[in-house]
């Protein structure tokens, strides 16, 4: 017969592993404390100890949970594994955006509050103005020029014999971070300026000048400096959009192009009227996963420009206002904005996800 309270583990020795615990992570903290002046040791601890003691942690409150009565114990054990994952992104998400929305109604040093003050700003000033214009070019030609040249790619990569190759190659900028792809872009299009006597060193001038053209300063032309950073995002993450939307396009059974080619379509009639139906779901994916990034976009800007010239954007802005001019309330604001923004395209994101479950 079973029992409601299972006998493994007696009082005493729940308590001594409790007890081992809090020493653990207790006397963790204060090593670690003692030895920053050691920064290998440091780390090489710091992994093994937090490894060890997430373990421990996870053994002793599963331990706790199995000696509950039968009729708690599933929700115990199901609070024990989930539990820490939901408070950790209570701590680290749901918290610090409550307390940017409340420092969004504040002054500039969070001690006065402003009311919509910071929010009209947002709306109103003209850098932030030139900010979303910005965005939005990224997110019309950016998001656009990954999806449809992945998708291009992807198609003619399928028909042929060296398709891991190609792939592989348009796929290889993905392992690039996007600071790296900044400073390799930034070779590409530099310019030394006139009055030098030297060679120009950025790629595109060298060819320029090589055929008898002038160099130019691309990242300092006005507006057409934001089409030569959203080439730099096309070349980043057409691979990712090369990938999924290949595996979609694997998928389509055989018997479906076959039966079109017997009866008399074509190549184009079979993209346009099958293949682009068939995965259409993935390449909404694929087009709102690149649009999120489109409106976040931060680090490519940063590197490149620093938002001057005509180039900055919204999160580019909201590090200037934070870090530069120490003005939360603003930054705050600015914050807000763009997780409003970004959320409706996240919960698009899910219910497809969810209805496409739902298909299958």
């Amino acid at each position: 017969m079973s029992r409601d309270i299972d006998s493994r583990w007696s009082p005493i020795t729940l308590a001594a592993l409790v007890i081992l615990t809090i020493v653990v992570l207790g006397g963790g903290f204060i090593l670690l404390q003692t030895i920053q002046d050691y920064k290998i040791l440091m780390t090489v601890f710091a992994v093994t100890w937090g490894l060890g003691s997430a373990a421990l942690l996870f053994f002793v409150l599963n331990a706790i949970a199995e000696t509950m009565p039968r009729k708690i114990r599933s929700v115990a054990v199901a609070f024990v594994f989930a539990g820490p994952a939901i408070v950790l992104l209570f701590w680290a998400l749901v918290i610090p955006t409550l307390r940017t929305l409340r420092l969004s109604f504040l002054g500039p040093h969070a001690d006065k509050f402003v009311g919509f003050d910071n929010f009209a700003f947002a709306f109103t000033d003209p850098i932030m103005l030139e900010s979303f214009r910005n965005n939005l070019l990224w997110m019309i030609f950016g998001t656009s020029f990954c999806v449809i040249m992945g998708l291009l790619i992807a198609v003619l990569a399928d028909k042929s014999r060296y398709e891991k190759v190609f792939k592989s190659l348009i796929f290889m900028p993905m392992a690039i971070s996007f600071v790296g792809a900044g400073v390799i872009w930034r070779f590409i299009y530099a310019y030394k300026g006139e009055g030098f006597n030297v060679t120009e060193i950025g790629l595109i001038n060298a060819i320029v000048t090589s055929f008898g053209g002038e160099a130019q300063a691309w990242l300092l032309v006005p507006f057409w400096n934001n089409f030569f950073l959203i080439v730099i995002m096309v070349w980043l993450q057409t691979g990712y959009a090369m990938v999924i939307i290949s595996s979609a396009i694997k998928a389509i059974p055989g018997e479906i192009n076959e039966a079109a080619w017997v009866d008399g379509a074509n190549s184009f009639t079979i993209f346009f009227k099958i293949t682009i139906p068939y995965i259409m779901p993935t390449i909404i994916t694929v087009t709102t996963t690149i649009l999120i990034f489109s409106l976040k976009l931060f680090d490519i800007v940063r590197v490149m420009t620093g938002g001057n010239f005509g180039t900055n954007v919204i999160a580019n802005e909201f590090y200037l206002r934070q870090f530069t001019y120490g003005n939360s309330g603003q930054a705050s604001a600015i914050a807000v904005v763009l997780l409003i923004v970004i959320v409706p395209v996240l919960m698009y994101n899910l219910r497809d996800f969810r209805r496409r479950r739902v298909l299958k």
